[in-house]
């Protein structure tokens, strides 16, 4: 996929927007190596600019673009903490909250199993299930389906790691079978209705768009 098909008036599916998802992570995940890479490097910004593929502005241009969409950033964050605070409310969202919150007190009354690598990747997880929904979930106008279909597919991938992550904790014991099944049962509370949001979701981009 092209930079430029971002700007494209075509309607992206949710297999176009997994595309572009993925190789954000992808530049992310660049980015991060350049920083650490170049961290104390004097043109450390102007290499990684270079590296990749952007433009590099100096010192003063950077404060006239700051000065001139200072107003407008904003504006705009006014406008998503509305959005987010609609989706804070959600029965899905709660869910996720009260998922989360279980493996913290868990994991606070068992100290010990904190460094687990299992259960780092359970409270990883549960985490950014919860970044996903509200991604996928702010706002009212589903303008873009297919992006919150992409994002729901994220969401879920997230709740079945955390359900892997559940299941190696119980067959090495660090969680017992009452623990297993509640931590079970509560994730399930998120990660059926996201299985029933992307049906939902892909029956109406098909009465707008026809098949996938």
């Amino acid at each position: 996929m092209a930079e430029n098909d971002f700007d494209s008036s075509e309607v992206w599916d949710e297999y176009d927007w997994e595309r572009f998802l993925q190789e954000q992570d992808r530049n992310t995940e660049k980015y991060l190596g350049l920083l650490e890479q170049y961290m104390d490097h004097p043109e450390r910004d102007e290499i990684i600019a270079r590296e990749m593929g952007w433009a590099y502005y100096n010192d003063e241009e950077c404060e006239v673009e700051v000065s001139i969409g200072f107003q407008a950033e904003e504006d705009f964050s006014e406008f998503e903490k509305s959005e987010f605070e609609k989706f804070s409310d959600s029965p899905i969202y709660q869910e996720t909250v009260r998922f989360h919150n279980m493996i913290n007190s868990w994991l606070e009354k068992h100290p010990h199993v904190k460094e687990h690598p299992e259960a780092i990747r359970l409270t990883a997880c549960s985490a950014i299930c919860g970044a996903k929904l509200a991604a996928a979930l702010c706002g009212e106008d589903q303008a873009e389906i297919g992006m919150t279909i992409a994002y729901l597919k994220r969401a879920l991938k997230t709740a079945n790691d955390s359900l892997q992550a559940i299941t190696c904790l119980f067959q090495i014991k660090l969680l017992t079978p009452r623990q297993k099944g509640i931590l079970t049962r509560q994730l399930f509370c998120v990660r059926d209705p996201v299985i029933e949001f992307i049906g939902n979701y892909r029956a109406e981009w098909r009465r707008r768009y026809g098949p996938l």
